[in-house]
């Protein structure tokens, strides 16, 4: 019984000495284990006479006991001590503000911006999109629209042609839009009201202007269509898109090959320090032009003059993009810089609605 006493003692100082889990379970088997301390001396009760098998067993049984509990104890404080000490190391300060999630992280262009934008206020009118490619033939981009032969906007130094065909014609890099105005009238019987957004293409480079650039234009055939429309469609558009209750516009004549009469349109402005504010002020800023299309326009695409009229409009996105939201060169909206579009960029779930706000 001395010898049991002992070894109890023994591996009671061992649990209590063992630094981690690893060394504690080296115990337990040493102990507990087939081929342990505290098992062997249980197997031989199998030789013991009865009465020594029943005072031994109790003594053996009692002093697995014992160092059942105090390795259960002593795993509990190991644990602990394991918790704490990793939470030590992995302290995280919960005063820093939270990450943002992916879906915040990222921005909105505002070439996209304002392109949704523009598209929400004229579905609401009721306009359609229309959509053309890029590279164009000479007979859309030009003939058709009624530009002359030797136009400046004909020759290599204002567009971007292909190298002549076998037939001699040439491909080229669309200048404006208005060719998807022309594949929409071959395309579609009057009446018709779309708008037609997107890339076009010339040879200019500055601070106010870039090779390729965004355009919108809009068209309207119908047999009672006249100016009085078209002044109502801007002067809504213009009030929506800059989010002012009221705005005064002056129409100027101008020309344009494919509309008779040509107008440019200056709406009302006040520049104070730097800023320009719309809609109150007595100076005035250009913004697009606009006009009735012109009959030569409407027989080249099918349509009798007799019969329908119309009219367009067209205007830079990219610069109505910078009058609203303050960009001071266009050519930052090409540059790829994060930290330009951080500042001026939106994010992915404000999208624009006329009831809850364009750009808010």
């Amino acid at each position: 019984m001395s010898d049991l006493a002992t070894l109890e003692t023994s591996i009671l100082d061992q649990i209590a000495a063992a630094g981690d889990e690893a060394a504690l379970e080296a115990v337990r088997v040493a102990a507990l284990g087939k081929k342990g301390s505290i098992s062997a001396l249980l197997a031989t009760l199998g030789k013991m006479s009865p009465d020594e098998r029943k005072t031994q067993g109790a003594a053996i049984n009692l002093a697995k006991d014992k160092v059942t509990q105090a390795l259960a104890a002593r795993r509990d404080v190991l644990k602990s001590a394991a918790l704490d000490a990793r939470l030590a190391s992995e302290t995280v300060d919960v005063t820093l503000p939270l990450r943002d999630a992916p879906a915040e992280a990222g921005r909105i262009h505002p070439l996209s911006q304002v392109w949704d934008e523009l598209t929400t206020i004229f579905a609401d009118m009721g306009f359609s999109v229309a959509e053309g490619p890029d590279i164009e033939t000479d007979d859309y981009n030009f003939t058709k629209l009624n530009f002359p032969e030797g136009h400046p906007a004909r020759e290599m130094h204002d567009t971007f042609f292909f190298h002549p065909k076998e037939d001699g014609s040439r491909m080229l890099l669309r200048t404006h839009t208005s060719p998807v105005q022309v594949r929409t009238m071959l395309s579609q019987k009057p009446p018709i009201r779309v708008i037609c957004p997107g890339r076009t293409y010339r040879i200019d480079s500055d601070a106010t202007h870039t090779p390729q650039f965004h355009q919108v234009e809009g068209l309207v055939i119908d047999k009672s269509s006249h100016l009085g429309h078209l002044k109502w469609i801007l002067h809504e558009f213009c009030k929506a898109f800059f989010e002012v209750d009221h705005i005064n516009m002056r129409f100027r004549p101008s020309f344009f090959p494919f509309t008779e009469p040509s107008l440019e349109v200056d709406i009302q402005c006040r520049r104070d320090k730097g800023e320009i504010r719309f809609g109150e002020g007595e100076d005035w800023l250009e913004i697009l032009g606009c006009g009735m299309v012109h009959p030569n326009v409407l027989r080249a695409c099918g349509i009798d003059p007799d019969e329908y009229q119309g009219f367009a409009w067209g205007m830079g996105i990219d610069r109505i993009a910078m009058l609203k939201y303050g960009i001071a060169d266009l050519r930052q909206l090409f540059d790829s810089d994060v930290r330009w579009l951080s500042h001026y960029g939106f994010k992915p779930l404000e999208v624009p609605t006329l009831a809850g706000g364009l750009s808010t």
